[in-house]
């Protein structure tokens, strides 16, 4: 069994600050850390897909580092619409998988399955982007492991979620994503964020899916003139699990206190 955490839309403030002066999001990782450090089994590696901060400021990705540093497992970052890829860079010199310039995208290839993260980051946009050059890549690096499970994670959902107030700063690109997915059976997963809402389609033979966030989720609305904003829904984090010859599961954890576990007593009928 191999399984990955999925974390995404933590939107650190500074210190003392809160987001939109109501949110405590770095409570709230805090919070999402705890819990998955006392997960048994450890998830084997935890991917954080975007909007790490809420500002791309130096300070937020130091208080970020900090809240992120209990983990005991290994850590991958992608940036979303809300970050800045020198400081996040800057902020973590020792993940070398982020390189030195350009996109941020890697291959994580020490376990079973192949974890591919995408940029899809217009830097000061609310929207994102597959360009050329980002999608030739993950179609050369997807043709070099044929034979080997594989999971995309990236910020902006490659689908339409029905929300209008997100859908205006959708992927420019997800339709050649979907065809290029689509070539590479391997793709177990595409996961995202950038929604603070679970939320899951088929895609291009595959299934494509977001995380809600450890901290604040997006108003769950579909009327064109409702209301667009955030809801203090429960917080929670997803955890992808993968077991030889087997399609990933997903899994939702919402964060909190909650009575239980309490068995279940059957009682065998009498003879």
């Amino acid at each position: 069994m191999f399984i990955v955490a999925q974390i995404t839309d933590m939107h650190i403030k500074p210190e003392g600050k809160l987001a939109y002066d109501r949110v405590d999001t770095a409570a709230a990782l805090a919070e999402c850390v705890k819990a998955i450090n006392a997960l048994d089994p450890l998830p084997d590696v935890l991917l954080a897909t975007g909007d790490l901060v809420d500002a791309g400021r130096a300070d937020e990705y130091a208080r970020l580092r900090a809240l992120l540093a209990p983990l005991k497992m290994p850590v991958y970052l992608i940036p979303g619409n809300h970050d800045e890829r020198a400081g996040m860079r800057a902020a973590f010199p020792e993940h070398r998988y982020l390189g030195t310039e350009g996109f941020i995208q890697y291959a994580v290839e020490d376990g079973p399955v192949r974890l591919i993260g995408l940029d899809t980051l217009i830097p000061r946009e609310p929207g994102g982007l597959l360009c050329a050059e980002r999608l030739a890549w993950l179609d050369r690096t997807l043709a070099a492991e044929p034979g080997k499970p594989a999971i995309v994670f990236l910020h902006h959902p490659p689908f339409r979620t029905h929300i209008p107030g997100m859908d205006r700063f959708g992927l420019e690109g997800a339709e050649a994503l979907k065809t290029i997915v689509a070539r590479h059976p391997q793709v177990e997963r595409v996961i995202g964020g950038h929604l603070h809402r679970p939320i899951e389609t088929r895609f291009g033979g595959t299934i494509a899916s977001t995380c809600p966030s450890p901290a604040h989720q997006i108003n769950l609305e579909f009327k064109p003139d409702g209301v667009f904003g955030y809801i203090l829904e429960p917080a929670a984090f997803q955890l992808h699990v993968w077991s030889e010859g087997e399609s990933v599961v997903t899994h939702t954890v919402p964060l909190g206190d909650w009575p239980g576990p309490y068995a279940f007593n059957f009682r065998p009928k009498a003879a």
